[in-house]
């Protein structure tokens, strides 16, 4: 099976899981599981051919002209993440089926999970680093989703965007390194980077790009000093911090510092960033967590403190120690996601996760009690369990490191004193709760869970027992094939034995099991007594307070920026932008001057000086008569645009010309659509006096400058432009070989189609979100009342006539109106309208056509029956449902590429099938055409969406104050005394 399955499965899952009934829990449950599942077991099966070094590579190719493939490649140490994210994945999916209440919307949360799944996998699975940020970000976002998934609730909303902020920032500095990175190498190909470690350590962006990395990767994994939003993430479901803080969100980080440590490591500067960090959060995170009072609170500090272990060892620049972050990054993901399930388990059946109100589940719990305390037990690092091994390797590496004498000594101190502080909180986890005299003031009396919830949790126990007693069996192999990607060569030696002798790490182990019992008893007499309830001095390390002061100055920036130079008339802000423009344009020809070429002219003609001329004094002409007939200046601009249109097919472009043509149509519609709500300009000019009079003709000299000024400067740009020779190449690149690789002699229609295909899709995207945009926008507005009044066209009719047209029920019955003739020839010319665009549609590829043009012809017909018919009478006889036709085009052109991709060829890559049919003959049967049917659907849905959102605000409006009159008569006199609504 290809690997990228591995990737795609979790978000197709998502997709279908988002579709089922909220009442489908166990379906959901079920899918989620089975593909977490299904990957899982297939992961295994490519042990065997990674076991000796062995990488697993697939290629797509995207973008290969920037170096922007689609890499999918599996190595040892991906292949142990894979493990990680899909096994305990599918273990939290079990374990979600009951904790989640039926109430909830458990579809949301199932395809959020799934979601995260597949991006959690992406990163692993990335051959590209430009892909693994990619994926890095999508993290980011269903974390942020999954954080938030009880939005009503406020911590959730707060830690969700604080995870997003921290991580999101750190994601978006790692990919400007990886673009310097693959800037130095020449490739962003993850085996040419790491191959190439001595060419990035010796180049002179070596720090900007380890520094912007470790930003992204010390964010992710919520390292000193962005630990902070960590513990706040803990408002998350139990089943999301089980998932996202043992195997997947914050293992990303020390996922990017081990994957580039045979590229980024060895050096000084990774030596203090690293493992300085390291070694405070270990520190910070473990000390504060021997404080807390709520179980996933202790367990969120414990988590950083660990984490803190791995950075720590990463950044020692030994290959023992990356070895030995391997190893606990492994043994971390067991027991924390174990102790989380437990900690959710208790909140599950007694009701609260308050650490002083739990005492003495040890009865009422014995088998959750039992587990809970097993996983604890790894967690302190006590023998036989799997957290020893890795604590004697990480005492090990902190005795025996080579650094100053200063380092030397005080390290293998602080790795104890961290081993304390392990030992104190693990059994503040056990002791207090499981431990002493019953409790009697909970919510619900504690009882075992299901025991199918309480089955991952058995299952990971039993892994830390068995990994404890027989290690170099269970995971020896594995831990050779997952080490060796690591330290970039042949593995130093190492044992897994589980008794070294009476040397320096064990005796370092007794201390610190010692000390952190001592430590935790004289914790435990203080809080009895009232003295301790608050971690001392960490109130002076407050990474929350300085992200919120960071973002509350950041507010009041904003708001002051806006008031300098924001202003509610449209005007001035449109000013401010068109001079931004101009300014920047006008710089460059400036400072480097405007080179004109010596390419000759060809011959005036007349006829087209006088078109021009026509053209020009249509656009002057318009802008004067704005001042005084706005009908008369927008009739006067279609003479414009049409002059444009005959000039495009003066230089034999007629698909332009047909483009302009029907563009000229919409956007008069358009432009018709504003005017109506703009107030009568008779009216306006009573009102204002002399001096505003004059005040209002220097805002119109300075507009005239304003638009001559950037004229002036676009024919200056056009004229330099094309008085340049061009190579031979350029110039006839697209005429050679539209035909011969395109497959259609429609050079226009083929290179939008087929060789920029890629910024066609990325171009009817934004139309797309463009109208969903208007739609979203003014679907809850409503005009004012006196904005309602009636054309005087319509105010001339008879009474009951003018009442009919804002009736929808008899509206929709038939299409009377002012207009019943033409309303009876529109409906008359629609199908003629349909052939048309069928016709223009089909013939695109081979003369002048194309998807784009058929939509906007269609369109344009759509939308005379809107105008001539009516609203209602459109809407109750041709649902149109516009949403549909942007999603069908948006998803037949995305289908269109990937069929490509499914064929071995890059994204969006044209073909053309040869068919012989019966009486027919032979038939051409392009790709593109399918590419050209989802343009055609996003452009009828997203023109009609656009010009109906604005246009149905008369009959919402009129909707809005009838349902008024009807029901309260006072409101509506109140409204129209107020201004509207």
């Amino acid at each position: 099976m290809p690997l990228i399955t591995l990737i795609l499965l979790p978000f197709i899952g998502s997709l279908l899981a988002a579709v089922l009934p909220a009442n489908a829990r166990n379906t959901e449950s079920t899918l989620a599981g089975l593909i977490a599942l299904f990957c899982t077991v297939q992961a295994a099966l490519y042990f065997p051919q990674i076991a000796g070094g062995g990488v697993l590579r697939e290629e797509i190719e995207w973008l290969p002209a920037l170096g922007l493939n689609l890499v999918i490649r599996l190595d040892g140490f991906a292949w142990m993440f894979c493990m990680l994210v899909l096994g305990i994945g599918s273990l939290v999916v079990l374990y979600a089926r009951y904790y989640m209440s039926p109430s909830d919307p458990v579809p949301r949360f199932f395809a959020f999970f799934l979601a995260f799944m597949g991006a959690m996998v992406g990163i692993v699975l990335s051959g590209n680093i430009v892909q693994l940020a990619f994926f890095w970000e999508l993290t980011s976002l269903f974390s942020f989703l999954l954080i938030g998934y009880w939005h009503h609730r406020k911590d959730a909303r707060r830690g969700a965007r604080m995870a997003l902020t921290v991580t999101g920032s750190g994601g978006l500095c790692m990919l400007a390194g990886m673009l310097v990175i693959g800037h130095i190498v020449g490739s962003y190909d993850l085996d040419r980077v790491l191959a190439a470690g001595e060419q990035i350590r010796a180049h002179p962006l070596y720090l900007t790009c380890l520094v912007l990395v470790l930003l992204g990767a010390l964010t992710k994994s919520a390292q000193f000093p962005f630990h902070f939003w960590l513990p706040h993430a803990m408002a998350a479901p139990t089943p999301v911090s089980a998932y996202l803080h043992s195997a997947t969100m914050v293992k990303a980080g020390v996922f990017l510092l081990a994957r580039m440590w045979p590229v980024l490591g060895g050096t000084e500067p990774w030596f203090w960033l690293v493992g300085g960090a390291g070694l405070c959060t270990l520190l910070v995170g473990g000390y504060a967590a021997m404080f807390q009072h709520d179980l996933k609170g202790l367990l969120a500090y414990s988590t950083i403190s660990h984490l803190g272990l791995i950075t720590l060892l990463l950044g020692l620049n030994s290959p023992l120690a990356a070895v030995a972050a391997v190893f606990h990054i492994m043994n971390h993901a067991t027991f924390k996601a174990s102790l989380f399930m437990a900690a959710g388990i208790l909140d599950h059946e007694s009701g609260t996760r308050d650490i002083r109100r739990l005492s003495g589940l040890r009865t009422m719990m014995p088998v959750t009690a039992t587990l809970a305390m097993v996983a604890s037990a790894a967690m302190a690092g006590v023998p036989l369990l799997n957290g020893f091994l890795s604590k004697e390797m990480f005492f090990a590496e902190t005795v025996f490191i080579q650094a100053t004498p200063l380092i030397s000594r005080l390290l293998p101190v602080a790795a104890t004193l961290a081993g304390m502080f392990s030992v104190a909180y693990s059994l503040r986890f056990t002791v207090d709760v499981f431990f002493g005299p019953p409790a009697t003031d909970l919510p619900r009396q504690p009882h075992e869970p299901p025991h199918w919830m309480r089955v991952p949790v058995e299952l990971l126990v039993l892994a830390c027992l068995v990994v404890g007693i027989f290690p170099e069996r269970t995971v020896g192999r594995f831990l050779d094939a997952a080490a060796r990607p690591v330290v970039g060569g042949e593995l130093p030696e190492f044992s897994l034995a589980v008794w070294h002798g009476l040397n320096t790490p064990f005796l370092m182990s007794i201390v610190a099991m010692l000390g952190g019992s001592l430590m935790y008893w004289v914790l435990r007499r203080q809080r009895l007594l009232g003295h301790v309830d608050a971690p001392p001095l960490m109130h002076r390390i407050n990474g929350k307070r300085l992200f919120d002061g960071a973002l509350a100055l950041l507010t009041q920036a904003g708001r002051k920026g806006r008031r300098l130079l924001a202003t509610r008339r449209l005007q001035w802000q449109m000013l401010w932008l068109a001079c931004a423009v101009l300014a920047a344009g006008t710089l460059p020809m400036w400072t480097r001057g405007l080179y004109v070429g010596d390419r000759a002219s060809l011959p005036l003609s007349p006829a087209f000086a006088l078109l021009w001329t026509v053209g020009a004094g249509c656009a002057v002409v318009a802008a004067w008569q704005a001042k005084y007939h706005r009908m008369a200046a927008l009739a006067l601009m279609g003479g414009a645009g049409l002059c444009t249109c005959i000039t495009f097919l003066w230089f034999s472009a007629p698909d332009l010309a047909l483009t302009q043509l029907v563009v000229e149509t919409v956007t008069t519609v358009l432009m018709l659509l504003g005017l109506r709500w703009l107030p009568k300009r008779q009216e306006s000019l009573r009102l204002i006096g002399r001096a505003e009079r004059r005040g209002t003709r220097l805002r119109r000299n300075r507009d005239l400058l304003l638009a001559v000024g950037a004229g002036t400067g676009m024919a200056l740009l056009a004229w330099a432009m094309m008085s340049r020779p061009f190579p031979e190449s350029t110039s006839t690149f697209f005429l050679e070989r539209a035909l011969s690789e395109g497959g259609g002699t429609n050079v226009v229609n083929v290179m939008l189609v087929d060789f920029r295909g890629f910024d066609t899709f990325g171009e009817i995207v934004v139309l797309g979100i463009v109208a969903l945009t208007v739609y979203a926008l003014l679907r809850r507005f409503r005009p004012a009342l006196e904005a309602m009044d009636l054309p005087e066209q319509q105010r001339a009719m008879p009474p009951d006539l003018a009442t009919d047209l804002l009736n929808p029920r008899l509206a929709a019955d038939t299409a009377v109106g002012y207009l019943m003739v033409p309303a009876v020839l529109a409906r008359l010319l629609l199908p003629f309208a349909v052939m048309v665009a069928l016709f223009i549609f089909m013939r695109g590829h081979n003369e002048p056509g194309g998807g784009f043009v058929a939509g906007l012809v269609l369109s344009v017909a759509l939308l005379l029956q809107y105008i001539i018919s009516g609203t209602h009478w459109v809407e109750a006889h041709m649902p149109l449902r516009l949403r549909r036709w942007i999603a069908m085009g948006l998803l037949t052109v995305l289908a269109t590429g990937l069929a490509s991709l499914a064929w071995g060829y890059p994204f969006l890559t044209s073909h053309t099938a040869h068919w012989v049919l019966p009486l027919i003959g032979e038939i051409h049967v392009p790709s593109a055409i399918f590419f050209d049917i989802g343009v055609f659907a996003l452009v009828v849905g997203s023109t009609l969406m656009i010009l109906t959102s604005i246009a149905h605000q008369s009959v919402r409006g009129h909707r809005h104050h009838a349902r008024m009159a009807e029901d309260t008569p006072e409101a509506l006199a109140s409204s129209t005394q107020t201004g509207g609504l």
